[in-house]
């Protein structure tokens, strides 16, 4: 019998019912276990040896027959290696999801160490969910430099509810952006992005003149689709490029050592759990409010 790690934790056993066939460990363990229920993430498992098949370490190859038992374990080690102490500001938080004001100028996930993903497991409280993930995964991505709503997913079904849901939009989003250039009071944006069709509906609140360019306008912003560095690539298409955009902005007018000025406001969605109507706000970031008070 292969010695086990002390840092390995058992979270999951399943035993194989009855079977008319043979199958291979990686072919019959999607959506068997609770805290894995993709494919390619049980295939990570298997490779980390992280499952075991009759008290040893199973392979993807290895056949699954009637009244065996798997066995699927947590490395603890890699959860303590990635973590970073990050204080994040929570806006909310029950037992199924969070969402929380993203800090500009970090990503939020990837093979970097400081990510907000690696900051998560230290600032949220752990599910008491069967299925509950003890690394809470982001339901979507917001660019480095664009600060604000973050949604993040504590167990396997919401994280998959809420990824469905994206998809579906179901989940609207409205974004803050100063733009330069003087610009109408609404609009919208219809220009593909990668051969896809995209559309941003804009909103101006504010604008003033500037010195240096021109026009600065206070923006809402509201993503009909979900393209790719949209919002940014459509206000950059209509000549009208987000204040501190160093890729889309235009040259003699990219304001540098600021950060972009772009703030995911707001999120609205219904809880795919508990049904209830979810609406949470993440205040505008100070610089910000010192082109334009309140």
């Amino acid at each position: 019998m292969m010695e086990m790690s002390s840092e390995k934790k058992k979270i999951e056993t399943h035993t194989v019912p009855d079977m008319q066939a043979q199958v291979r460990l990686s072919d019959y363990l999607p959506h068997i276990f609770q805290t894995i229920t993709t494919k390619t993430a049980i295939k990570k498992a298997i490779k980390a040896g992280l499952v075991y098949l009759n008290n040893e370490q199973g392979y993807t190859a290895d056949y699954v027959n009637e009244g065996d038992i798997i066995d699927l374990y947590k490395d603890e080690s890699e959860d303590k290696k990635t973590r970073i102490n990050l204080k994040l500001d929570i806006l909310f938080e029950d037992d199924y999801l969070a969402i929380i004001n993203k800090l500009a100028g970090i990503v939020v996930s990837g093979n970097r160490h400081w990510t907000i993903q690696n900051a998560l497991p230290k600032n949220l409280t752990l599910s008491t969910q069967l299925d509950a993930l003890k690394r809470p995964e982001p339901a979507h991505r917001l660019d480095y430099p664009t600060s604000g709503v973050l949604l993040i997913g504590k167990t396997s079904k919401s994280l998959l509810l809420l990824n469905q849901m994206f998809r579906e939009k179901q989940i609207f989003k409205t974004y803050t952006a100063i733009a330069i250039g003087e610009m109408p009071e609404s609009g919208s944006i219809k220009i593909d992005i990668d051969g896809k069709a995209s559309e941003t509906i804009y909103k101006t609140l504010k604008s003033e003149v500037s010195e240096r360019f021109g026009f600065l306008n206070l923006l809402e912003l509201i993503p009909k689709t979900g393209r790719k560095h949209q919002l940014r690539k459509h206000l950059s298409f209509l000549g009208h490029p987000i204040l501190g955009d160093l890729l889309y902005g235009v040259e003699g007018k990219i304001l540098k050592g600021k950060g972009l000025y772009l703030h995911a406001g707001t999120l609205d969605f219904e809880h795919p759990i508990t049904k209830e109507h979810i609406e949470v706000s993440a205040d505008l970031p100070k610089k910000f409010l010192r082109v334009f008070p309140v």
